[in-house]
């Protein structure tokens, strides 16, 4: 099977089952999200959104893996080429479940897929084991992208109750500054698709009307870094303990790959 990998969700699962042997194709962002494949010989292409006919062609896959999100009209030029495609689409971490078994059915790495499916589930398990006795459910406004605003997916939905949070509003729909501040959120989570980990979180929380929002006047505005919650990956898991910590910081403590407003505060010299 030769694989050509259109988004870094791909390669991560491949990675994590053992048949990165099978890539012969993928992005920069690939690499970004799985170092490892640096150091092989393969080929770089375009991602899911901009990838040509021709770049494919040329490393002959047996199999082209997109995910969300991608363009209609490159996948199906690709398909009219001749090159078989497999887009994924999930929304909930069930889906991501099933893309995850899918992948390693056609990788012939079955057991593989079912540890790491059992792996995410016992981890998600114990962060809800752990604040499923708490008192108070602390309401999060979670932001996948700023202009317009965007409210995170719905596997963030379900990453963020199973921390013992509210969700806010409809998962991957706009909304406006002025819905937030009227909903007035105890926490909000910004992770912009493709601004890793440096979301402005000062201009963010001076946005009209946010100053008097209890997120914003306690200090408990974050960004987690956008490939630990916007990957439809086993990586979900980080992002989880990363959610964890904004929420619960006495029963969590700090982690990876989350920044908090009074940290940037510190960092632009504004105390």
């Amino acid at each position: 099977m030769r694989i050509a990998a259109l988004q870094p969700s791909v390669s991560i699962i491949l990675d994590r089952l053992g048949r990165l042997d099978c890539l012969v194709a993928c992005t920069r962002y690939c690499v970004d999200a799985v170092p490892s494949l640096g150091q092989c010989q393969m080929s770089i292409v375009h991602d899911s959104w901009s990838t040509t006919v021709d770049e494919l062609l040329t490393v002959k896959p047996d199999l082209v893996i997109a995910s969300v999100p991608y363009r209609n009209e490159s996948l199906a030029a690709i398909l009219k080429a001749g090159c078989p495609v497999l887009a994924l689409a999930p929304h909930s971490l069930a889906d991501i479940e099933n893309d995850i078994r899918l992948m390693a059915a056609l990788t012939e790495a079955r057991a593989q897929g079912e540890t790491i499916v059992a792996g995410m589930r016992s981890a998600i398990g114990d962060v809800r084991r752990r604040t499923a006795a708490l008192r108070g459910r602390p309401l999060v406004y979670c932001e996948e992208w700023g202009k317009p605003l965007i409210h995170s997916q719905l596997w963030v939905k379900e990453l963020v109750e199973a921390a013992g949070g509210v969700f806010l509003g409809e998962p991957g729909v706009a909304t406006t500054p002025e819905d937030i501040a009227d909903a007035n959120p105890d926490i909000v989570i910004a992770a912009w698709c493709g601004a890793g980990d440096r979301v402005p979180l000062e201009e963010l929380a001076g946005r009209p009307g946010w100053e008097q929002i209890r997120a914003v006047r306690d200090d408990r505005v974050y960004c987690i870094a956008d490939e630990l919650l916007n990957t439809p990956a086993p990586t979900l898991v980080e992002g989880l303990r990363a959610i964890a910590s904004a929420l619960h910081p006495d029963i969590f403590g700090t982690t990876r790959g989350i920044r908090a407003l009074d940290q940037s505060r510190t960092l632009t010299g504004r105390v």
